[in-house]
């Protein structure tokens, strides 16, 4: 009886080696088939810290909240676009653009001049202080509208005479030099319509 007792725990012991070992043979394998057709890992590219400086050109102050627009450039193509605001000492600091990549990069901010440049992405850190100027004056081809309405020649051009003045009649007889003659003209008379001379 002990010994049919051994040989069953010798039978039973054995059964379960072989049966570990087959388990464990098949999860090695389905372990190399995961990693013969799943997805492999691409190690990205080594990206640049930027901290672009937005300033006012007159008086060398930060600009608070100005946009800073980075589109990434492959060839002519756009990438895509980021976007950051400046911070309150007028800077802005982006690090996930690859080096050896070119950016085209716009800072918008109300009241000043849009700036727009590209940059070549060539170092790991790179620093970069943009002075931005408030808006020039605007070409108009109206600019002179009173000299065009009131054209002439000579220093009264472009200005209004008043009209003259009609003087006080004088008396009559009284030849002064303050008198003057009348010298309205008579009433135009009608010039007769050679079409109605010809129907009458």
């Amino acid at each position: 009886m002990v010994r049919m007792l051994r040989r069953s725990c010798l039978r039973l012991s054995a059964f379960v080696a072989v049966l570990i070992l087959v388990v464990s043979a098949t999860g090695l394998r389905a372990q190399q088939d995961s990693s013969k057709w799943g997805r492999k890992y691409k190690v990205p590219p080594p990206s640049a810290r930027i901290e672009i400086t937005i300033l006012r050109d007159s008086n060398g102050k930060p600009i608070e909240g100005a946009a800073v627009i980075f589109h990434p450039m492959e060839g002519d193509k756009d990438k895509g676009v980021l976007e950051l605001k400046t911070n309150e000492d007028g800077k802005a600091i982006i690090d996930v653009l690859p080096i050896g990549d070119t950016v085209r990069m716009q800072v918008i901010a109300n009241g000043f001049q849009t700036f727009g440049q590209d940059y070549k992405v060539d170092k790991s850190e790179m620093s970069m202080e943009i002075r931005l100027k408030r808006p020039g004056q605007q070409y108009s081809i109206y600019k002179d509208t009173g000299a065009a309405a009131n054209s002439g020649s000579g220093s009264g051009a472009g200005k209004s005479t008043p009209p003259p003045q009609n003087p006080a009649p004088s008396a009559p007889g009284d030849k002064g030099a303050g008198s003057q003659t009348n010298t309205t003209p008579p009433a135009a008379q009608p010039t007769p319509n050679p079409n109605q001379a010809q129907t009458q």
